[in-house]
């Protein structure tokens, strides 16, 4: 028997569970530690943890290139509408660099930000290409320098003390008229991580799933002037009203969970409720 997976990738059920287990209990560690011990704590358990879990699909990806190459052409379809003008771009939780290196035969700069030294081991890119380690908030880029920043799949890796950290550092980094583009999945949907095969919230290495109304706040409160929503995924996006976006969630979360979790299963509602905002410095 095997689980669901991204395509081209399988594990058995003992696998799953055993990823399960130690991303729970790292995870914990994330949510009780101090700021200051968070400081090195997210590359610390995520190199302990992409040791101990050989089978990561993360991993199993690094080492296909024609499956990492599939899932970049996915995802630079939203990024290639926001290239006009962009000299330098920053992938912010890059992991094996696949969209970076790409984006570098685009652009003049391309930084490469991540936490994990396991997962961009054996990295090696072009003179314009630029691999930095992060402690999970930082950005060590120079500032008021950055044309267009990229995340996917990372803002609910962080501690919730440290999102707003981490969005004012990415803020910070932006050019004047910069922009971020932010995909996370949408916590009405969740939960996302491993625990979707155990639990009904994400206890996983999702410290915190957002909705559309949290994270479009949160935009706001670090300065972002705009705030832009796209609905869809894997490489067909169109811009959707912002506000019809909040008043589905609002729809949604009324109802019973396991009501809410068939309906959210539906393709359009998947769109819709999939989290890739712009903003706009």
């Amino acid at each position: 028997m095997f689980h669901k997976q991204k395509k081209g990738i399988q594990r058995t059920p003992e696998q799953i569970k055993e990823q399960y287990e130690i991303e729970k209990k790292f995870a914990d560690k994330l949510k009780n530690a101090s700021i200051d011990e968070r400081h090195s704590l997210y590359t610390t358990l995520y190199d302990e943890f992409f040791r101990l879990v050989p089978h990561h699909p993360m991993l199993r990806i690094k080492k296909s290139p024609q499956l990492a190459q599939q899932i970049v052409n996915q995802n630079i379809k939203l990024i290639n509408r926001f290239l006009s003008h962009v000299k330098t771009f920053m992938e912010v939780g890059s992991g094996d660099c696949a969209l970076s290196l790409r984006m570098a035969e685009q652009v003049q700069k391309v930084y490469a930000v991540d936490v994990s030294t396991v997962i961009t081991k054996n990295v090696i890119g072009p003179t314009n290409f630029q691999l930095c380690i992060s402690d999970g908030f930082g950005m060590p880029v120079p500032h008021n320098t950055i044309d267009l920043a990229y995340s996917r799949c990372l803002m609910e890796h962080l501690h919730p003390h440290d999102a707003y950290l981490q969005l004012k550092n990415i803020y910070t980094a932006l050019s004047n008229t910069g922009k971020y583009i932010c995909i996370t999945p949408n916590r009405i949907s969740g939960p996302h991580d491993i625990s979707k095969y155990f639990d009904d919230v994400a206890t996983g290495f999702h410290l915190k799933e957002y909705t559309i109304e949290e994270l479009s706040n949160l935009f706001r409160e670090v300065g972002f002037t705009k705030v832009i929503l796209y609905a869809g995924g894997k490489g067909i996006y169109i811009r959707f009203p912002l506000q019809l976006g909040l008043i589905s969630e609002k729809i949604l979360s009324k109802m019973p969970c396991k009501l809410r979790k068939t309906v959210t299963n539906f393709l359009p509602i998947k769109a819709i409720l999939g989290i890739n905002l712009i903003g706009l410095k």
